[in-house]
């Protein structure tokens, strides 16, 4: 049976998976909500969907809700704002979030949703904006396998690889792990290319070398041009890897370990950010680090 799909967040990665599930792979988008109210109504005349002011109207629109929002507090407000929200008349409905959360916020969510009669899921993303409009994100998945059987065609259609990590909650742990890695390995690319820079040798040799040997990394193929020709077009920002370090530092001192690469990492995101840069993609970080740039004159 045909299912209604309708998106809460249309920033940057909501937007292009609204776009690829309708325009691409003919699934009805029928309602989208953003509290940037221009932006979700280029999206919505766009797609022919409702661009909706209350957030019960979207979920009344849709069987299936695709929750993108930014931090804790959103979706807080998203799924218990007093007077609206998205439990309202959820009784069957489908929610699936698919931000960058504390998983505590995520079993909040799942909680109040399976106290209205909805089924919910975690749908963490470990990918970039292309990867969403062209259907190629991973996710990590969150909730009970039965509702992910269940859904699985629509996340087969968002994704290229799908991962269903246990119950609420987990796949938000494991997502809090990708990237904590992530930005730690970005920070120390930047910190290896800015003294390279100071030492006067070839960046491009560098770059070679380490793509040869133990200095190798992900973040060497995505972010090092980048970082070079300071090009810091948002992708992923700086604002969103100072949060997404902060997650692994609370959950590491829930734990009661110390973690103090990862603390580091975070020191240097928050001050990018401190310093009105927050919106640079993550590779903005060598603005901090290279010689004679906007944070380090010497």
């Amino acid at each position: 049976m045909s299912q209604k799909v309708a998106f809460v967040g249309v920033g940057r990665m909501g937007a292009n998976m609204a776009r690829h599930l309708q325009l691409d792979c003919g699934h009805d988008v029928t309602a989208v909500y953003d509290i940037n109210k221009e932006a979700a109504g280029e999206l919505a005349e766009e797609l022919g969907a409702a661009n909706c002011d209350k957030l019960g109207d979207v979920t009344a629109a849709a069987d299936v809700i695709i929750t993108v929002v930014t931090n804790d507090d959103a979706m807080r407000a998203i799924f218990f704002g007093e007077g609206d929200n998205l439990l309202q008349g959820a009784g069957g409905k489908t929610f699936i979030n698919c931000a960058t959360l504390s998983p505590g916020a995520h079993r909040e969510a799942y909680e109040a949703g399976k106290a209205a009669g909805a089924d919910v899921l975690e749908g963490a993303m470990a990918s970039s904006i292309s990867h969403a409009r062209e259907g190629n994100l991973y996710l990590m998945i969150g909730g009970e396998e039965g509702v992910f059987e269940k859904n699985k065609v629509l996340l087969d259609d968002l994704s290229l690889n799908l991962r269903l990590c246990g119950k609420a909650g987990q796949a938000a742990k494991v997502k809090a792990l990708v990237n904590m890695v992530m930005n730690i390995n970005t920070a120390g690319l930047a910190e290896g290319l800015g003294l390279a820079t100071a030492m006067g040798l070839d960046l491009k040799l560098i770059c070679e070398v380490f793509s040869q040997t133990g200095a190798n990394s992900r973040v060497l193929e995505t972010d090092a041009e980048d970082m070079m020709d300071r090009d810091h077009e948002c992708w992923f920002s700086s604002e969103h890897a100072a949060k997404d370090s902060g997650i692994a530092q609370a959950l590491a001192e829930e734990a009661g370990l110390k973690l103090p690469v990862n603390d580091a990492t975070k020191a240097q995101y928050d001050r990018l950010t401190d310093e009105g840069l927050g919106d640079l993609d993550k590779s903005g970080i060598a603005e901090l680090t290279f010689p004679g740039r906007h944070a380090n004159p010497a």
